[in-house]
């Protein structure tokens, strides 16, 4: 089986990530990379991490030649590019996922690509919305526990991200001379990954109208989110490892150590790795993820295995950098 794939937006971040898992996927077949800025150049000039590995080139023009289309643009741009290439929504024999905020409330027959939380759905989808990077890790740390109608208490969150977070567009907060050596806060209270997070919440909880307090940070190196999570529980550490190693038993992604974690453990790998400690009557969640990969285009893949019958692992043996 080989699976025709085409890039929207392959230039970018998340782009780069895809196309680096992409073309050693034993299951697929890339038929377009399309950069509007970038027609006409090898893959390798701007992802130069890949020369020798491709010689693929950027397209200026899109095909329906593929099985599943991938959108790596920015927010507000994927409604745009459904708006001038309609076809591409009205039909069933092009999958998509869109790795994009635009429909991850679940419009337009997308269907939200947590396989964490809805793996039996995406199988059946042709739409997928794919989760936002700290929605994902901070998702991950407190499933279990939603699962088990256990979410009561107020959820106090933490959480630093990567500047590839910000994705390539230059800012005055992703300038190398600001973010280096630095540490900030943004969005504290109301970043946009909120509605996804308690939509997910309120689909395993009915009940669910917790208040979640969540600090994002920008840290001072390129890639992975590290959440540290608190809310109260009755359960004991005993009682939580065990509900949420039983949670991700048959999740190849999300693993529970038992010893403390780093985020270097995840960087470069579709991973979530999750620590627990309790304190009096607070249960602490530690999670991590690399937001270019289980945070975006690994996740991605990921979903795309699900959606053709693929192992859900196939392409995604990613090696974590380590030191």
């Amino acid at each position: 089986m080989s699976i025709k794939v085409g890039i929207v937006g392959g230039a970018g971040y998340t782009g780069g990530e895809l196309l680096r898992i992409l073309i050693f996927h034993p299951e697929v077949e890339i038929k377009f990379i399309h950069s509007k800025s970038n027609t006409g150049n090898f893959i390798s000039d701007v992802h130069t991490d890949l020369l020798g590995d491709t010689n693929l080139k950027f397209s200026g023009h899109l095909s329906d030649d593929i099985d599943v289309l991938f959108l790596c643009v920015g927010h507000g741009d994927s409604k745009k590019f459904f708006e001038e290439n309609p076809v591409y929504l009205k039909q069933d024999k092009i999958k998509i996922i869109d790795l994009s905020q635009d429909f991850r409330n679940e419009t337009n027959g997308f269907i939200y690509g947590l396989p964490e939380l809805k793996k039996e759905s995406i199988k059946k989808a042709t739409k997928i919305a794919n989760p936002g990077c700290f929605a994902t890790a901070i998702q991950l740390s407190l499933l279990p526990l939603a699962g088990q109608q256990l979410l009561k208490e107020e959820i106090h969150i933490a959480a630093t991200t990567g500047s590839t977070g910000a994705g390539q567009s230059l800012s005055a907060t992703s300038h190398f001379s600001w973010r280096n050596n630095n540490l900030s806060v943004y969005k504290a209270f109301e970043h946009q990954h909120l509605k996804e997070i308690s939509q997910s919440f309120e689909q395993l909880q009915g009940n669910f109208n917790t208040k979640i307090n969540f600090i994002p940070y920008r840290g001072s190196f390129t890639r992975g989110i590290m959440a540290s999570v608190y809310t109260k529980t009755e359960l004991s550490l005993e009682e939580a490892q065990e509900l949420y190693a039983k949670y991700y038993d048959f999740h190849p992604f999300t693993h529970l150590s038992k010893k403390n974690i780093d985020l270097k453990q995840v960087v470069n790998t579709n991973k979530c790795l999750l620590y627990l400690e309790k304190h009096e009557d607070n249960l602490m969640i530690l999670s991590i993820i690399d937001n270019l990969t289980k945070g975006a285009s690994g996740q991605a893949v990921q979903n795309m295995n699900l959606m053709f019958g693929l192992n859900e692992t196939a392409g995604l043996g990613l090696k974590p950098v380590g030191f």
